[in-house]
């Protein structure tokens, strides 16, 4: 008995997210999250602090800003922070080594073995000054610092003297 095989072009892809059947050369983007959809029902003071929070980042340098997900990220080779707009608040969470105190800061959160997350409340544009600003540009720069040399168990162990 022979068995035949045939080789069937698809001409289209299903949907990781949505399922969907896509055709070849259609476009598709189930995730239509922008900036503005993400920022559209905001009121009109908190746009004012969501567009000081996104001058005030602007401002620092060259970086990437993009919405995904229920945030707006800011990310240089990494996201260094983000904004999650809210109802009556926009919430920043700023990625530093070190936990920050201030009346914005509403808890601290530890993400990996060297950067905490610094969980903020914003609610009018003028809270978005120093001290806010100046852990922003820390975030920043902190990919321009030299990581610290990883010291080894050896160096690290000290030897009991002999008897």
């Amino acid at each position: 008995m022979v068995t035949e095989y045939y080789n069937v072009a698809m001409a289209g892809r299903e949907c990781y997210h949505c399922k969907l059947w896509i055709e070849e050369g259609e476009f598709h983007d189930c995730w239509t999250t922008t900036e503005a959809a993400l920022t559209a029902d905001l009121s009109e003071e908190l746009r004012d602090a969501w567009e000081r929070v996104r001058e005030a980042a602007v401002e620092l340098g060259e970086q990437r800003i993009y919405a995904s997900g229920s945030c707006i990220m800011f990310a240089r080779q990494v996201c260094y922070f983000f904004v999650r707009p809210k109802r009556s608040y926009l919430e920043l969470c700023v990625f530093l080594e070190r936990a920050v105190k201030g009346p914005q800061v509403r808890r601290v959160e530890p993400k990996s073995k060297t950067k905490m997350a610094n969980l903020l409340k914003i609610t009018h544009r003028d809270q978005v000054e120093p001290p806010v600003t100046d852990w922003l540009r820390e975030a920043y720069e902190l990919l321009d610092r030299p990581r610290a040399a990883k010291t080894s168990r050896k160096a690290k162990t000290s030897r009991k003297p002999a008897k």
